[in-house]
Formats: structure tokens, sequence, C-alpha cells
């Protein structure tokens, strides 16, 4: 184990997004370490992807954030993206009328504008760990399969090094075969060395594969501990897992 495996990556404290007169998130705090999946789960309308969006600099919010030991809420996206803090959106905006290769290589942009020298080596290391869009790498990504456009639009998020990766709701409208490949994906990321902050309203699947847990009810953070404390947790298990504990 690394020695700052369990270095804090993401340290968010008193956050708060408001849209027009509705706060959306209120007094949000949550931490990611190295080498860990953190994550989020609620019902629709909690504010889980108000959260990320925040997080990601894509909505204005108030509160304390630091990334990787520095202040952070005035970073812009860019700059966000550049340290290594990368969000998957829900909606997964690929561009459908261009290829799996070109779509991967947009992910590299920043990159390749800084000009580091070797990234496009890593589109081999994502067909490696995407065999499915080495095959259909000169295929339309709007001609892919629900799950391949996830598979993708995480391989493109992977072009950007990410130390942190941000997915939201990975599993949306996946079929139950490719949602278990997925998040077979999401521990394999984290083995290599990337942490993941997942927001999912598979509240089942997303508390089997992270390693701590927070519960998040119409803005405001309603429970948090260690997955499996949180699976059991009859409250959890009655709203999110369908079935009581004893």
């Amino acid at each position: 184990m690394s020695a700052d495996a369990h270095r804090t990556l993401l340290d968010v404290r008193d956050l708060h997004v408001t849209y027009g007169k509705v706060e959306a998130v209120r007094g949000v705090s949550l931490k990611v370490a190295s080498g860990t999946i953190v994550s989020v789960i609620g019902p629709n309308g909690a504010g889980k992807t108000t959260l990320l969006s925040a997080l990601m600099g894509l909505l204005p919010a108030k509160g304390e954030l630091a990334y990787l030991g520095s202040p952070a809420s005035r970073l812009t996206v860019e700059q966000r993206v550049a340290r290594g803090l990368i969000l998957v959106p829900e909606r997964r905006e690929l561009f459908a009328a261009m290829s799996v290769a070109d779509n991967l290589e947009l992910g590299g942009f920043q990159r390749a504008r800084s000009r580091e020298r070797g990234w496009r080596a890593t589109i081999d290391e994502i067909y490696e760990r995407f065999p499915r869009l080495g095959e259909r790498r000169a295929q339309l990504a709007g001609t892919l399969s629900g799950g391949e456009r996830q598979m993708l639009a995480m391989g493109r998020a992977l072009m950007g090094k990410p130390r942190l990766l941000m997915l939201d709701e990975p599993s949306l409208g996946l079929a139950p075969l490719m949602v278990r490949e997925i998040f077979d994906i999401v521990s394999a990321l984290r083995s290599a060395g990337v942490a993941i902050l997942l927001v999912e309203q598979n509240a089942r699947a997303a508390l089997q594969v992270s390693d701590y847990g927070y519960v998040l009810e119409t803005g405001d953070l309603a429970l948090e501990g260690p997955s499996e404390e949180l699976a059991a947790n009859p409250r959890v298990a009655a709203t999110y897992l369908g079935k009581r504990v004893a």
C-alpha cells in the first residue's frame, strides 16, 4: 500500500448550492481519500447531481472545498480537470457523430494542449481496460449500446488521468448484466489507484462496491458511515434496499 493510500483528496465542508430561491444542497460535508470509493445514494431530486456539478465547478456554491490539500473553490472547471478532478455526467455527453477513437482523443485534449509527452499511449490502456471499445474504435459513438456508451464516457474521462473520478449514475438505464460489468470496472479502477466519488440511485450496487457512503435526502445529509454499516442500517435497508433488517 502506498504512503498516501489514505490521504484525503477531496474535503468538502458545509456546501450550499442554490437555484434561485431554492436551496438544493444544504450544509453537505464529505471526504474522499486516495484508494477509496465513496458513494452518495438517495432518491430522485435529493440533490446528488447538483452536488457533483458544484464540486466540478459547473454550479456556484458556498462553503469550503479543498482538493489535494489546497483550496479549490475558485478553480475553474478546466483547472480542476488539469489537477485530475474529472466528472462523468449522468447523460454521458458523448459526441455522437464522432468515432469512439475521436471521443477518446478529445478526452486527452488538456494533456495534449499542455504538450504532455506520450498522452496518446493512454488510448491503448483504455482499449485494454475496455476491449469492447477497441473492437468498435472506428464506430460512431451514437450507434453504441447504452453500456458501451457508458464505457466510452468512462474511458474518455480516464484519458485525463484522474486522481479522483466522479461518476453520476453510471448504471442508469442499463440492463442488470451490464450494471454488474460497469461496477466491476469501477472496482478495478480503485485497484489501479483511481479514487471514485460515486453518485447512484442503485443503492445496493453502490454500497456493495464502495468503502464509505453518504445518504442524501432533499439536499441534506441524512446518514453516513462505512458502506457495510449503512447497508445494515434498518432505515437504509427498508428505504433503499427493499428489505427489513432484524
